[in-house]
């Protein structure tokens, strides 16, 4: 279980980590995770769930939003991620919002100080994903008039005459929670994910929450026996590259921090340009290239001899991964990256039926059906979590252009 400030420099730096990328950061132990993980999905999805671990969703939501008391002193407060700074920042009065922040960040803070208030929060701290204030629309969509919410990059659509919709143009403020933290002091508080949060707070019309706990609302969020069949071929094709990889090799990325850190880098250009490990021996030898090329740019930038004497000698303790480790056997790590990657695309599209709350992107030209953001799932035993995300299609999202934001005017 991680306190209170690990788990936000856990958040801020690393952002959770997407299941596949636990093969580089623990090497074999967490391959074995992964793996894991995965086959725990295809279980569930499969109708045989197991206790040890569950799932979230992940909304899109913005900012993270932050509600509770303060251990100190007893006061209630909302806070974002200033939370976690050295000194962390709260707001417990309108005055200390308006000093701090302004603009449309400011009233939403100011909304959920006096919303959150009525939740009758008496200890602890819970996080949440805000997801509108006074910032509803209704539009038409395909034909379908929804009321929605835009928070950041998704458009939450819910059909106009729906129970839902009605509760929703009630509220003033929504929220999704996801995340409580427990403890004596906000600096060494501890996280835990998934919890049942709304089930311990009063209900009142003007919050409209909801847990991030993934449940199949739709009654379509089942693997058929050959899609469940399909998955296993994939989880079966990933135990056995993972034999076949030697483990000093495998490790070697992980125990290497500077490796590691230039892998992912490079993994997420390819992930922004939307291009997959198709081709793991030339994802290898472009590897190769990025890590020779980038250690001599930085040399070229230096004017004396010692600096670039130090980068080389970076270069030759980076590159040495290569020059020690069988290159088969490196091209293996890819390839079992990308197959646990087809798995984990083939869960991702199972669980996007569960929601009852369509899912958009707004485009220059028009909506676009879209997933949610992806899920989290959670091992109650070891209190870890992992990211299940398709990369590609959030990484297009974001990035794009094209794709019109809710916080754009």
């Amino acid at each position: 279980m991680l306190r209170l400030r690990d788990f936000i420099k856990e958040e801020t730096n690393t952002h959770m980590e997407h299941v596949e990328d636990l093969i580089f950061n623990e090497g074999v132990t967490g391959t074995r995770k992964a793996i894991n993980f995965l086959q725990d999905l295809r279980d569930m999805l499969a109708g045989h769930s197991t206790s040890k671990n569950t799932s979230t969703v992940k909304w899109d939501g913005a900012p993270a939003i932050f509600a509770g008391v303060d251990p100190s002193d007893g006061k209630f407060f909302v806070a974002k991620k200033g939370l976690f700074n050295k000194k962390p920042k709260v707001y417990k009065t309108a005055k200390q919002i308006d000093e701090d922040t302004d603009g449309d960040l400011a009233e939403k803070l100011k909304v959920a100080l006096n919303e959150f208030k009525k939740l009758g929060i008496t200890s602890g701290v819970y996080q949440g994903d805000l997801m509108f204030t006074n910032d509803l629309k209704v539009e038409t969509i395909e034909g379908q008039k929804y009321t929605t919410f835009h928070p950041n990059t998704i458009v939450y659509a819910v059909p106009y005459e729906s129970v839902l919709a009605t509760k929703i143009r009630s509220a003033k403020i929504g929220v999704v929670w996801h995340t409580t933290y427990e403890g004596d002091s906000l600096e060494t508080m501890k996280a835990s994910f998934g919890a049942g949060i709304v089930s311990k707070l009063n209900k009142v019309a003007s919050v409209w929450m909801d847990d991030a706990n993934y449940k199949d609302l739709s009654g379509n969020a089942t693997f058929t026996k050959s899609e469940t069949t399909t998955v296993t071929k994939l989880l079966s094709q990933a135990g056995i590259l993972f034999k076949q990889i030697n483990a000093n090799t495998l490790n070697s990325i992980s125990q290497n921090p500077e490796l590691l850190i230039l892998v992912k880098t490079f993994t997420n250009s390819k992930v922004r340009a939307g291009e997959t490990i198709s081709n793991p021996k030339k994802h290898v030898s472009e590897l190769f290239d990025y890590i020779h090329n980038k250690y001599q740019k930085d040399a070229d930038k230096l004017k004396t001899e010692k600096g670039k004497a130090g980068v080389d000698q970076k270069r030759k303790a980076v590159m040495s991964f290569f020059a020690n480790n069988d290159k088969v056997s490196i091209e293996k790590i890819f390839e079992l990256a990308n197959v646990m990657t087809e798995a984990k695309k083939l869960i991702i599209a199972k669980m996007n039926n569960a929601g009852s709350i369509k899912t958009f992107l707004k485009t220059t030209s028009g909506f676009k059906t879209t997933g949610v953001e992806g899920f989290v799932a959670i091992d109650h035993l070891t209190g870890g979590a992992v990211k299940i995300v398709d990369r590609l299609e959030f990484s297009r999202a974001n990035f794009s252009p094209d794709i019109i934001k809710g916080w754009q005017r």
